[in-house]
């Protein structure tokens, strides 16, 4: 056993410290930037339905930052113990909670405020080793990564608020190179899931081992030109393309296109992005569909969609090495040279737009830019423990949810890693996904 010299162990925590105190900050800022954008009659507004008013998003992340961190770990007095029950997201559904006795924008932003400067100090004085809820930072990993959802939340609900145009950012690159067809991988086993990454929340562990049949995947998501194939075919009026349940749906919902996407008098596509109408970009992946639609313009083209375990062992099995990877490109974090992530784009990046972020096989953009959907539901991996609480995974495990994989051009990379699994009803869509196709191989190609 070797024993670290006390010095060295002084600045491998004050490391971690820095790292979490600017992870936090990086949170805040972005939270700041999606509600200071809109006046306090827009933040109080329902946008949509489906959405909380961004005011609830706001005081919500700092009640449960005050919640964990401040009351928790830092066993400090509560600040507004009286709004616990306000902003409890099991309590109240996303469509009630206007008629709520909310804090209103100025209160909201006080109260983040407050709760924020009593974390630093819970933070400066955490020795973050010891307790499992804070050895390595996992409590302030846990609620900077709930932040970060949020503020994905909020971002989508800006996608769908009326209006002028609030937001704004760079355009996405261009491709840099050509990626076309399908990757096979070969039949074995690899290990699915961490056991050794102090931020993986609890439905990402334990590792453990999966013997996964020989595929083939896509190398690309599924674009934009593609799925206008599949528009222009019929694909939303052929019963025999849709499940029961899927066709059912499109037909109460009235689908008939990608959310967002309009036709004009002169059968030219657009799709309004952050309240700005675009020409559609053939080489983009096509975003905001929901399972179903991906199920049906799967039976299209003759495929399916991949297996979760398919999925990861696509994005992080070396088949050379025998290694599981984080991620596709490697162990190091996410950069702007491997994927689109963050929100440094507002929109999807077209397809061969990373070459350095693909996959040992050749896969490419697993990462970012689109939320996957699998054909998987949402379950426990073996010898799953609910950790720190119930209600953030295994309350849902069983419901009527199919998993989704990769990241999104709204998520933040402390949220999005190669185990990482986000999970959402089939009718979905004003999330930010899209798909990739897999396929079975036949006996003389496995």
């Amino acid at each position: 056993m070797t024993i670290a010299h006390p010095n060295a162990d002084r600045t491998e925590t004050e490391r971690l410290r820095d790292t979490i105190a600017a992870t936090l900050t990086r949170a805040r800022q972005r939270t700041l930037a999606l509600t200071d954008c809109v006046d306090e009659a827009e933040l109080a507004a329902q946008h949509s339905p489906l959405m909380s008013p961004l005011v609830w998003d706001l005081a919500h992340i700092g009640n449960q930052e005050e919640l964990w961190l401040v009351r928790d770990v830092g066993g400090r007095e509560a600040v507004r113990a009286d709004i616990d029950e306000l902003y409890d997201a099991f309590r109240h559904a996303r469509s009630d909670r206007p008629g709520l006795p909310l804090l209103d924008p100025r209160q909201a932003r006080g109260y983040a405020g407050t709760v924020r400067d009593k974390v630093w100090d819970v933070l400066e004085r955490s020795p973050l080793r010891g307790d499992e809820l804070v050895t390595g930072g996992f409590a302030f990993g846990m609620i900077a990564q709930h932040e970060q959802q949020h503020d994905e939340t909020m971002l989508a609900t800006h996608q769908l608020r009326a209006g002028a145009p609030v937001l704004s950012a760079p355009a996405p690159p261009a491709a840099a190179t050509a990626v076309r067809g399908e990757v096979v991988i070969p039949a074995g086993e690899f290990v699915m899931g961490t056991s050794t990454d102090p931020w993986a929340l609890d439905n990402e562990r334990p590792a453990h081992p999966v013997d996964v049949a020989a595929f083939a995947i896509d190398a690309a998501p599924v674009s934009n030109a593609q799925y206008l194939a599949f528009v222009e075919d019929s694909g939303y009026d052929r019963r025999e393309l849709w499940s029961a349940r899927g066709w059912s749906h499109r037909r109460e919902a009235g689908l008939t296109a990608p959310q967002f996407w309009e036709r004009d008098s002169d059968g030219q596509w657009w799709r309004r992005v952050f309240g700005v109408r675009r020409p559609l970009r053939p080489q983009q992946p096509v975003v905001h569909v929901c399972w179903f639609e991906a199920e049906a313009y799967a039976n299209w083209a003759g495929k399916r969609l991949p297996t979760e375990a398919e999925w990861e062992k696509a994005a992080r099995f070396d088949p050379t090495t025998g290694r599981t990877r984080a991620y596709p490109w490697g162990d190091t974090e996410p950069g702007p040279g491997t994927a689109n992530l963050g929100q440094r784009h507002l929109e999807p990046a077209e397809i061969g737009a990373y070459p350095a972020g693909a996959s040992p096989a050749g896969v490419h953009q697993l990462m970012g830019d689109i939320w996957e959907w699998t054909s998987s539901e949402f379950h426990p991996y073996p010898g799953f423990r609910a950790f720190p609480y119930r209600e953030y995974s295994e309350v849902f495990f069983g419901g009527d949810y199919r998993v989704l994989r990769g990241g999104s051009f709204g998520t933040d990379p402390v949220a999005c890693r190669g185990t990482f699994r986000n999970w959402d009803h089939p009718i979905r869509r004003q999330i930010f996904s899209g798909f990739r196709l897999a396929r079975t191989l036949g006996p003389e190609e496995a």
